[in-house]
């Protein structure tokens, strides 16, 4: 059954009862268990790291290509994500989410907003439930096997982040237009907000980060921060100005937030109390949410490069350039880095040199982040110039035949 929109102003005073719940989230009448961690989520994991098990084909060439986005705004568009029965879904700027078949059938589509910008963030898929935030600051959960809406909460104005899953909840930026914002923790069950903090402001949609390890919950805002709390606890620890607005996730590997910055920088933080460990400066805007693998960073630029940086040192180690801006998700593979340019192409970039193995050219600007299985790729792009009779489509890339 379909439940209720839940305002932003009912949520927060369910948090009183709400809070009795531990962290390990709150069980519900007639289930059996929480899933612990996301089945997938945007940068394949609580540290945003961006890094698939997976090797790529040779070659490639696409098998199948269904129509998706159709707007103009040029934030990074969602990425296609894989159920636990094989399904691919995906969520786009018309407002709807969808599950596709590999053979690119439509296995049920659900309209969740009606919003100018529909959606723009990745799923996260676990307790068989689809969850995915709205630009009418809505978020909502989807039955996994049907499409069917399971809960809508309302936390805010927009949310143009993914949801990050972890323990029974969903832990979401949110956007006011103020323009400010606030940070919420959803029960994933129920829709609930068990917890909300209202520092970061000035309409913040970077994907929220956690580092187990060190007990950190951090993520970036247009207000140039960097924002950091304690995990589980989620007490205030540090912030970090970069002095650009912070837009893509922030990765961690081994105590090492990466930050990427309209301030044309990549900033190495200590993830335990913010502290300055090197910075690396392009030469424009860093929008591209970094992937790390082998203790190597791989993120692209407004200037059209593709950079591997060292992770311990922020020093350069190869660049290889592209022709047009580069504002989707890097995404490692055990030995290529995928990056989608403004000149419609998805390149696979060899990590030891940075040479290219192959490209592939779409017709929209590619903004999202491949998804990679055993046996393709997935990957959006928006509608070529804006243009909704041009819209984005979402392809299935497979090997080249002969290959």
């Amino acid at each position: 059954m379909l439940k209720r929109t839940l305002t932003r102003r009912e949520t927060v005073a369910a948090m009183g009862t709400t809070a009795l719940c531990s962290y390990a989230g709150c069980t519900v009448p007639g289930t059996d268990r929480i899933d612990r961690v996301a089945n997938t989520q945007f940068r394949s994991g609580l540290q945003n790291r961006g890094y698939v098990d997976q090797s790529i084909p040779t070659a490639i060439e696409a098998q199948w290509a269904v129509p998706t986005n159709r707007g103009e705004h040029s934030a990074s568009k969602g990425s296609p994500v894989k159920t636990s029965a094989g399904m691919i879904v995906v969520a786009d700027d018309t407002g709807r989410v969808r599950s596709l078949t590999p053979d690119g059938e439509i296995n049920w589509s659900t309209t969740i907003t009606d919003a100018q910008r529909g959606s723009h963030g990745t799923p996260a898929i676990a307790n068989d439930t689809v969850y995915i935030g709205a630009y009418d600051g809505t978020v909502t959960a989807l039955a996994a096997a049907t499409g069917e809406i399971q809960w809508q909460t309302e936390v805010g104005d927009a949310v143009g982040a993914s949801p990050t899953y972890y323990d029974g909840r969903l832990y979401v930026a949110v956007e006011h237009d103020t323009p400010s914002g606030s940070v919420v923790a959803i029960d994933a069950m129920t829709g609930e907000v068990n917890w909300e903090d209202d520092r970061p402001t000035d309409h913040p949609h970077s994907t929220i980060t956690i580092d187990r390890e060190h007990n950190r919950l951090l993520f970036g805002s247009n207000d140039g921060h960097c924002y950091a709390w304690s995990f589980p606890d989620l007490q205030r620890k540090w912030t970090y100005d970069t002095g650009g607005d912070v837009k893509a996730p922030i990765a961690v590997s081994d105590g090492i937030a990466v930050v990427p910055s309209w301030a044309n920088t990549l900033t190495g933080l200590d993830v335990t109390d913010g502290s300055r460990q090197w910075e690396f400066e392009a030469d424009n805007d860093i929008m591209c949410a970094p992937a790390i693998h082998n203790n190597t960073v791989y993120v692209g630029s407004h200037d059209t490069n593709c950079y591997a940086i060292d992770i311990d040192t922020g020093n350069e180690i190869w660049t290889t350039e592209t022709d047009g801006w580069i504002t989707g998700s890097a995404v490692a593979t055990q030995e290529h880095v995928l990056v989608g340019s403004y000149d419609s192409k998805l390149y696979a970039l060899k990590q030891v040199d940075g040479s290219i193995s192959w490209t592939f050219e779409a017709r929209g600007e590619i903004t999202g982040a491949p998804c990679v299985t055993s046996d393709a790729i997935y990957v959006t792009e928006r509608a070529k110039n804006g243009k909704q009779t041009q819209p984005g489509q979402c392809y299935r890339l497979i090997e080249e035949d002969g290959q």
